[in-house]
């Protein structure tokens, strides 16, 4: 959740340039699997970029995943270029990294 900000925020800045967001929500607690809370915690965090439901973890498992959050930068390619592990917040280092990168990645061609 503390995470949405920046993740809505590189959205706002980059959506019109080709960047796509998705969120994948695999629950960590049981009531977490509710379609419904899902879809009532999207409107209340205002998320403005689809979220996936994973709550079979394939996704999860897909990517090898062992934290919450954690964030994958994908290319054009679909190769995964670059990941962040744990809260993202605007202004901190991985912030700044994450948007070099996607600066960078803006100029390759694809």
């Amino acid at each position: 959740m503390r995470t949405i900000p920046a993740l809505r925020e590189l959205y706002q800045a980059y959506q019109d340039d080709g960047l796509i967001v998705v969120g994948v929500h695999s629950p960590e607690f049981n009531h977490e699997k509710d379609v419904d809370n899902v879809k009532q915690a999207m409107q209340r965090l205002e998320v403005p970029y689809p979220v996936a439901i994973d709550n079979d973890f394939a996704a999860w498992r897909a990517f090898d995943n062992r934290y919450w959050p954690t964030l994958y930068l994908i290319d054009k390619r679909g190769v995964i270029r670059y990941s962040h592990i744990g809260e993202l917040h605007v202004g901190t280092r991985g912030w700044d990294e994450l948007v070099s990168l996607i600066e960078r990645l803006q100029q390759e061609p694809g």
